[in-house]
């Protein structure tokens, strides 16, 4: 999950309440005009007395956020790389189950992790469980017991698939004895949430 905030959207000369959310590709606006500006098409972007000033090729679209007019203009002009959001530090243990794409793999490689695929590790600081599908999910309480200490899971699945949903991954994590302590986007087509073993059985 990114960065959230009520506000007030300027866009095409009209005016629009709702929330807007800062993703880790992406900037979403819900309300009585969604809109969605991937990070990819914006060309310019500004902070200027509480508002954030987003230009794409569509137009200009401003978002009043108050103080967090300028935090979020430094994430957008200075995204962090999907590693540094998930936490992965250079040259650290990570173990992997099911599919992952190629672009992933590269960057877990230049990252320089030490790689295990489909079988634990146990000097594994993270564990990366690609599921995509709810039966997928059997495999977590296996998973949950080869983990050690502070060992994150982080689980991948599809965006806006019948077939898995955030509700069944979370469940499927907390009867296997985890929490979940945070949601991030993965890519534009799928989402991770993480979990811990619990502090009390560490």
């Amino acid at each position: 999950m990114g960065n959230e905030a009520p506000c007030t959207l300027r866009y095409a000369g009209k005016a629009y309440s709702g929330k807007a959310l800062l993703e880790t590709s992406e900037l979403i606006f819900r309300g009585d005009s969604p809109l969605k500006i991937p990070f990819t098409s914006i060309t310019s972007v500004q902070s200027r007395e509480g508002e954030l000033h987003v230009r794409t090729k569509k137009g200009l679209a401003i978002f009043e956020l108050a103080h967090l007019a300028d935090k979020w203009r430094e994430k957008i002009a200075n995204p962090k790389s999907l590693l540094e959001k998930l936490g992965v530090k250079p040259g650290e243990d990570v173990s992997l189950f099911g599919q992952f794409a190629a672009d992933f793999l590269a960057d877990l490689k230049k990252h320089d992790a030490v790689i295990t695929q489909n079988r634990p590790s146990k000097d594994s600081t993270w564990i990366f469980f690609a599921a995509d599908a709810a039966q997928n999910l059997r495999r977590i309480p296996s998973l949950a017991k080869s983990m050690r200490g502070a060992t994150a899971l982080w689980i991948v699945y599809p965006k806006g698939q019948k077939s898995i949903s955030e509700s069944d991954v979370r469940s499927a994590g907390l009867k296997a004895g985890l929490v979940d302590i945070k949601v991030a986007s993965f890519s534009p087509t799928h989402s991770a949430l993480k979990f811990v073993i619990p502090k009390s059985n560490r």
